[in-house]
């Protein structure tokens, strides 16, 4: 087969499908190398301006302030890479903890009923989210601001009409509780090196996401609708359910986190959450997501969960003042996508 094919000018060009790609240029053409060269950079900072930051014990405590995030960074990545996005995801964590506790405590159930109850509901908040995104047309961020809202009022006004306080009722004694904190908030040992489950939970997500997106049709169906919805559609692209399927993805991941909320502490504050999506969104940006849509990696939204927990917790260990906290992880949303907007030019350019 040949790789030319004659043109109107008279002149023969290649076929792109036909070029070979260096090693080179299919690593810059990674969405998560920029926030790979800032996680090293990250990590080396702390190394040597922290003297705990390289202890066993250390690198466990970064992992879990990582996973937390992490968690739910995975499936807001997927969702940006989508073209959309979900200001409702932080609070609608607490949600899920508050449905989960309060079924089981007001009805004497199982805990393990309160848990699968709290799931349909988690995962019904998300079809509504992508449900109303998909008939009314409106933009995502209206959509799920709406959402964030309408959780935040109910989260706060449902806890006290129920439990007469701003906090739900301790589950602890119940039947189940034992076996649930097992799945969702216990701690494992690898190498020496306590570690939470949700660090597992969080590897787990991340291959299952990476898998999706390089290995089936649902992920070159993300990526269209990310590019061009309407040539997405024009392909044969099931625009919609797609859409709807990356805001359940979204929910479940919710309630993932929520349940090791609640089984961690085993009551849950109806004000815990707001806030927390702005976190999920820079996670994903610094891992390479583009906000326009249509570019992006679960891997990436790993490295920036990690990025997050280094910064976190490595402040600490530094013993610096923690405000300065929101600065670095602003100063590094920055030049994480200053950075990725340069690899991806440095990309176009050689092509």
């Amino acid at each position: 087969m040949s790789s030319t094919a004659p043109s109107s000018d008279g002149v023969d060009h290649v076929d792109e499908r036909l070029l070979r790609t260096t090693p080179l240029k299919k690593l810059l053409a990674r969405p998560e190398l920029g926030s790979v060269v800032g996680a090293i950079a990250v990590f080396v900072f702390f190394a040597v301006v922290a003297d705990g930051f390289l202890k066993p014990s250390s690198l466990g405590t970064v992992l879990y302030a990582a996973s937390t995030i992490g968690i739910m960074a995975v499936p807001v990545s997927l969702l940006m890479i989508g073209g959309e996005f979900d200001l409702s995801a932080g609070v609608m964590v607490t949600s899920s903890a508050l449905v989960s506790s309060m079924f089981s405590y007001q009805m004497t159930a199982n805990v393990w009923v309160g848990v699968g109850v709290s799931l349909l509901v988690t995962l019904a908040i998300g079809v509504f989210n992508g449900f109303m995104l998909t008939r009314t047309k409106l933009p995502s961020f209206i959509i799920t601001l709406g959402t964030f809202l309408m959780l935040t009022g109910l989260n706060l006004g449902l806890t006290k009409l129920i439990s007469g306080t701003v906090s739900t009722k301790s589950i602890a004694d119940m039947e189940g509780f034992s076996s649930a904190r097992k799945l969702f908030a216990s701690e494992v040992t690898i190498g020496g090196v306590e570690l939470e489950v949700t660090i597992l939970w969080w590897f787990g997500l991340v291959a299952l996401a990476t898998w999706i997106l390089l290995r089936t049709r649902f992920g070159n169906w993300i990526f269209a609708v990310g590019g061009g919805a309407d040539a997405a559609r024009a392909v044969g692209v099931p625009v919609y359910r797609t859409k709807i399927g990356l805001y359940m993805g979204v929910a479940f991941c919710a309630w993932i986190s929520g349940q090791h909320l609640l089984f961690s502490f085993d009551v849950v504050q109806s004000g815990e959450g707001v806030g927390n999506e702005l976190i999920y969104i820079i996670a994903a940006v610094i891992g390479g997501c583009l906000i326009t849509g249509g570019y992006g990696s679960a891997i990436g939204s790993a490295v920036g969960a990690l990025i997050f927990g280094m910064t976190s917790k490595g402040i600490v260990y530094a013993e610096w003042n923690p405000d300065w906290f929101k600065f670095f992880l602003g100063a590094m949303l920055l030049l994480a996508t200053l950075l990725n907007a340069w690899i991806r030019k440095r990309v176009e350019a050689t092509k």
